[in-house]
């Protein structure tokens, strides 16, 4: 009986039953079916295309942390730029803080005109009444500025 050059196993055939190499001194036949093959490939599932340590949802929440910049990172960012949860926060990160920037410098614009228009509008309605009181003989004292000028008068 021969013995396998590859792992030393005694060999009644051609080919040894361990490993499947071929045994000196016997004869050349195949080796039998599913010997010296490599295994099937395992299934493995797709990784996430994130960091392994920053998982997807963490890094979606991270787009909105700095505003519109973070947003920005994050679709520059390698890994990141190519996973559609994080660039999805990313893009609606940066839309979202645009809109609050043009509604905040809108409000900010419609307060300073109204409220300067109400400020100016009520010193136009205050100057008239003073003018039609003192008209009609009547002391209107307005509160501070009545006593500074009853002072002086």
């Amino acid at each position: 009986m021969a013995f396998c050059p590859n792992c030393g196993t005694q060999s009644p055939g051609a080919f040894c039953p361990n490993c499947g190499v071929a045994v000196a001194g016997a004869s050349a036949a195949p080796p039998p079916p599913g010997v010296n093959e490599p295994p099937p490939p395992q299934y493995q599932p797709a990784q996430p295309l994130s960091a392994p340590g920053i998982s997807d949802n963490v890094a979606g929440a991270l787009c909105y942390l700095g505003s519109f910049v973070t947003g920005i990172i994050f679709l520059i960012l390698a890994p990141y730029n190519q996973n559609k949860f994080v660039r999805f926060h990313a893009f609606q990160s940066i839309f979202l803080f645009a809109a609050w920037m043009v509604l905040s410098i809108v409000l900010t614009i419609i307060h300073f005109f109204f409220g300067h228009l109400i400020l100016w509008l009520a010193m136009v309605v205050l100057w008239l009444y003073m003018m039609y009181s003192a008209f009609n003989n009547q002391k209107v004292k307005l509160p501070i500025i009545g006593d500074l000028a009853e002072k002086q008068a």
